[in-house]
């Protein structure tokens, strides 16, 4: 996958614009088990400040187990299509950890939603195949984590489609990696419109401060869960961001 022409144009950040561009992210799985499901479908792309799409790339790996039929229902990918569709999973691995190196390399911000889950799930990945792990992304911008710090008081669930609507985002086929992917993209720039002077004025600003964010978002939910007998006094949530 390459990326020469959009990653020569850059840096990011001019004339006090925060995104002239970003890199997007997503991954469909096997699972939510970060450590042991596998990467079905992937996608990794950039848009431009307007939203619209300049690059993109896809990939359909078989994943070397059964997917199980839940996760089936969600993205749409069954065991049979991906063993008889995909391509090798360590070969798939391998292209989308190069695609990302290549932006955060160049400085482009890579928006994930729910960030820890899907580079996690890369890094597990990377290392039961044998290829070396993008240890530190960054920058990273996930906008669930800016969605709960600047509209912290919001009613209601902060799945994509919900927080996509709510920034005025179509989202018209979720839980496809590309559709995702896409859709937190455009919310991204969403709430870096709406939220203005409010964010921090440079990408490694931002990636520092959604490092704190998601800190202090997992100790407030931790609190309401013992609160509610959910876990026991003592327990913690894991604020790691954007990796786990």
């Amino acid at each position: 996958m390459a990326f020469d022409d959009i990653t020569a144009r850059f840096p990011d950040e001019a004339g006090g614009v925060l995104f002239t561009r970003v890199g997007v992210f997503d991954l469909e799985t096997t699972g939510i088990d970060v450590a042991n499901d596998r990467i079905v479908t992937a996608f990794v792309g950039v848009l431009d400040a307007s939203g619209e799409v300049i690059e993109s790339h896809s990939w359909l790996a078989d994943p070397g187990i059964e997917i199980p039929a839940a996760a089936a229902a969600v993205h749409g990918v069954s065991t049979e299509t991906a063993r008889a569709e995909g391509r090798a999973a360590a070969e798939v691995v391998g292209e989308i950890i190069g695609a990302l190196r290549t932006l955060f390399d160049t400085g482009i911000p890579v928006v994930a939603y729910n960030a820890p889950f899907d580079l996690s799930v890369l890094r597990h990945e990377a290392a039961r195949h044998g290829l070396a792990p993008i240890a530190n992304p960054s920058p990273v911008v996930d906008p669930l984590v800016v969605d709960k710090q600047h509209d912290r008081y919001r009613r209601g669930k902060r799945t994509l489609d919900i927080v996509a609507a709510h920034y005025g985002v179509t989202l018209e086929d979720a839980h496809d990696a590309s559709a995702d992917a896409i859709a937190a993209g455009r919310v991204a720039l969403a709430q870096a419109e709406r939220f203005g002077s409010d964010l921090p004025t440079t990408l490694a600003e931002l990636h520092a401060a959604q490092v704190g964010w998601a800190a202090a978002q997992a100790a407030s939910l931790g609190e309401y869960f013992v609160r509610i007998g959910r876990i026991a006094p003592g327990e913690t949530i894991d604020g790691s961001w954007p990796i786990r």
